[in-house]
């Protein structure tokens, strides 16, 4: 690039070295001679200034490292699009035999050519390409009039991301030449956009996906664009820090997907303005810093209004901390996939596998939950251990296996507001399922022996555990006076007092012999009597 440019070079868009830039000023920088670009770079930490020289302002910068100033022939332009896709595309060409001569007629006249075969073949080639790359390939604009119809009028897809567009109107000029265009890809473009005036009617008539992600646009902006999109099915937003201002309104009436991952501003009072767009089935709300959702149209066990065909909802890398926003997505009519990965409550949690259980049981329509399917035995098993989890707090919160006296409180129905009706589906956990298991320890493993003196009803009752082992080893021990109590005799009911002369009487409550209760192993549940023969006292 020469050092006779014009004040028409502020604002279009430049590479250096691999780095993208916009240029703000084009003029002399006293006391340096010659003439000087002011450049502002996308990635401020490239630049050296804020725009200022010796104290004085030549132009203004977002970042006060984001400016520098440069000579013109250090600066590429770019190329237009039909330059572009002819030195993407013009590769695949075979090498044409040198010196081949061919006679075509152009009017009425004969003329001779050279390598005439070869750009027939050209124009053949990019006349049938439907999909086109040109990611970081410098275009800068559309080039001659009606060059792109006539070179490529088939394409359908077009990637042009991380390249020179200044303007959202250098897109249409584009776009209006390719009446085909199903799918845009303008990503990592700093495009300046209309305020208010839409796209010529039919740019965008066949577009169905579009692709603005990291192009700094605004929520306005986009409904702007999105208003010549009549068919727009999928939209990406991604990392342009949006705030969702208002509420779409004859526009994005026809999109099914939804892409706002990476925009920290949004909050979940924002979201309630997209949430009657009637076609929307897939929302990626990833990394936008959600902590709750709350739909205040729908009590407890009621499915909202809101986001009436949403199906697909990708909550990643958020702030979700409470269980109640699980409770929340369960009233959402449609929901049927979820992923949550990378959240507190799913990342502090010990035991993953217990966590999506409880998220399965808690969204009663999940088929889907982070990639991975939810099988019917899987959700049988998932409502049944949540079920049991909280059925000692269902209980005391009211609840009750009788259905005329089961009534939990407002705030247990808060908190498991499917509870309910899983007892009906399932039944109400018995209280032998709500029993806390023992550990299996020494201490848990040892036989109870309740003793009472007969003759001294108002007598504290003694208790004394024993393992089962040392128990039976009593059983057969010699007795203090020299006779030993035979392994087999029938049971005595009676314990010999050394100190007092007397026999005890030994009771159980639940029959003549002495019953005992001891905890075993999970898997050996099971009661025994203990036939207690002669001891002492002091022996026990």
């Amino acid at each position: 690039m020469d050092d006779t440019l014009t004040s028409d070079v502020v604002g279009r868009r430049v590479e250096v070295n691999g780095e993208h830039a916009t240029v703000r000023f084009s003029d002399v920088v006293p006391p340096m001679a010659g003439l000087w670009l002011g450049v502002e770079w996308d990635n401020p930490e490239r630049g050296k200034h804020d725009g200022s020289h010796e104290g004085t302002v030549y132009f203004k910068c977002r970042h006060p490292t984001g400016g520098s100033f440069i000579r013109p022939n250090k600066v590429n332009f770019g190329v237009d699009f039909l330059t572009a896709i002819k030195n993407r595309y013009a590769l695949e060409d075979e090498p044409e035999e040198e010196g081949k001569e061919q006679i075509v007629t152009i009017g009425n006249k004969p003329v001779e050519t050279i390598g005439f075969d070869s750009v027939v073949k050209q124009q053949s080639q990019l006349n049938k390409l439907q999909e086109v790359s040109l990611r970081n390939c410098a275009v800068n604009g559309p080039g001659d009039k009606g060059g792109i119809a006539k070179a490529c009028p088939n394409v359908r897809s077009i990637d042009l991301s991380k390249n020179l567009l200044s303007s959202w109107d250098e897109v249409v000029d584009i776009a209006d030449q390719l009446k085909h265009l199903e799918v845009l890809n303008l990503s990592e473009n700093r495009l300046k956009f209309p305020s208010r005036s839409p796209s010529p009617t039919g740019t965008f008539a066949a577009l169905k996906v579009l692709v603005l992600n990291r192009i700094g646009i605004t929520w306005t902006e986009v409904l702007c664009c999105a208003s010549g999109c009549p068919v727009l099915e999928k939209l990406y937003l991604e990392s342009n820090s949006i705030v969702i201002s208002e509420r779409p309104t004859d526009v994005l009436q026809t999109v099914k997907l939804l892409d706002l991952s990476s925009n920290q501003l949004i909050d979940e009072n924002q979201l309630f303005l997209i949430a009657y767009l009637p076609r929307l089935e897939q929302l990626i709300l990833s990394d936008i810093g959600l902590s709750s959702i709350h739909f205040p149209d729908a009590g407890i066990g009621c499915k909202t209004s809101m986001f009436p065909s949403l199906q697909y909802l990708v909550l990643n890398d958020n702030r979700i901390s409470q269980w109640s926003f699980f409770n929340e997505l369960d009233k959402l009519q449609s929901l049927h996939t979820l992923s949550c990965a990378r959240n507190p409550l799913t990342e502090s949690s010990k035991d993953a596998q217990t966590t999506r259980q409880f998220i399965v049981a808690r969204i009663g329509q999940l088929r889907t939950l982070n990639k991975c399917a939810i099988q019917r035995e899987e959700r049988r098993g998932a409502e049944l251990d949540y079920r049991k989890a909280f059925g000692n707090e269902w209980k005391k919160a009211g609840g009750h296996q009788d259905p005329d006296k089961n009534r939990p409180n407002e705030e247990f129905l808060a908190a498991h507001p499917r509870y309910q009706s899983l007892c009906l589906k399932y039944g109400a956990p018995e209280d032998g399922e709500l029993k806390v298991q023992q550990p299996f320890l020494l201490k848990n493993q040892l036989l109870t022996l309740k003793i009472k003196h007969p003759n001294q009803l108002d007598q504290k009752v003694i208790e004394k555990r024993l393992p089962e082992e040392e128990t039976k080893a009593r059983e057969t021990e010699t007795h203090p006076h020299g006779a030993r109590a035979p392994h087999q005799r029938s049971l005595s009911n009676s314990i010999h007092d050394n100190s007092k002369g007397e026999r005890l009487a030994v009771t159980s409550s639940q029959s003549s012999c002495v019953r005992t209760s001891v905890v075993l192993r999970k898997s050996q549940k099971r009661k025994f009597c203990a036939n207690v023969k002669k001891y002492h006292i002091g022996d026990l």
